[in-house]
């Protein structure tokens, strides 16, 4: 597929997908959107690409926000089709059986935080900062926000964020558990991949089934704990457990 806002590159089992909307500050229209989810599509059944590293263009903006001009004018019915569409996105990121990281480079506001949230670590560069400002315009957060933001920083926080619209510096993220890591623009890629590379020599079955269980404990329709005894004895009939104790036994590395 051939991209317009987005550039999906990969190398050594990372799908690097970058916004490129750098003049707009990387702004979630629902191209870009589509072409996301597009792009998260194509890797999802690619077993060269075992994790997916996400920033925007430039050094302002992880991304700005959603395009706000596709908001004018638009119907109850019509917000309630925008948000959707976006949390099919989200949705799809943070249940994503792959790890999916977050680097973000500069302003995470609005729909961008909540590209973030959806993603399962975030590293943050000292001069981020990140903010849902949605209620500055009549609204709220539409693409999850409200939901993931309370299960990172707890509801205090949370609506003290979501109601004074204001801005975090990084560290405050940090010290939140908002990020999972600060560090220097230039060392973004570089932490995300270390992160990554220690993934990718764990178990693939397993990885995967870890996302999903800890995801089922924060669904409401789902028991977490049902889940994991679930999931748990369910890896005993994987190949990649065999290999696991086989080298555990042996004081070898495991082969995955």
């Amino acid at each position: 597929m051939s991209y317009q806002n987005i550039i999906l590159s990969i190398k050594e089992s990372t799908a690097y997908i970058t916004i490129n909307r750098e003049t707009k500050l990387n702004a979630l229209n629902q191209d870009t959107i589509a072409e996301l989810k597009a792009a998260v599509d194509s890797v999802e059944h690619d077993d060269s690409v075992r994790g997916i590293f996400i920033t925007g263009a430039g050094q302002k903006a992880f991304v700005a926000g959603a395009d706000i001009q596709e908001f004018l004018g638009k119907s109850s019915e019509e917000g309630k089709s925008l948000s959707s569409f976006g949390h099919e996105l989200m949705d799809k990121i943070a249940n994503f059986s792959k790890p999916v990281i977050a680097g973000i480079n500069g302003y995470a506001l609005g729909g961008g935080l909540e590209l973030a949230l959806a993603c399962h670590v975030r590293i943050a560069s000292k001069t981020a900062k990140m903010g849902l400002p949605e209620v500055s315009l009549g609204l709220i957060p539409g693409y999850g926000g409200t939901q993931r933001l309370v299960e990172l920083v707890g509801k205090g926080k949370a609506l003290e964020m979501i109601l004074t619209g204001e801005m975090v510096e990084a560290q405050d993220a940090y010290q939140w558990g908002l990020v999972n890591q600060v560090v220097e623009l230039y060392e973004l890629e570089g932490t995300a991949q270390n992160i990554l590379n220690k993934i990718y020599s764990r178990s693939r079955n397993a990885v995967a089934t870890a996302i999903g269980v800890v995801n089922a404990g924060l669904s409401k329709q789902k028991d977490g704990y049902q889940s994991e005894i679930d999931a748990f004895g369910k890896c005993f009939g994987s190949e990649e457990f065999q290999e696991g104790v086989s080298a555990f036994l042996e004081k070898r590395k495991p082969r995955f």
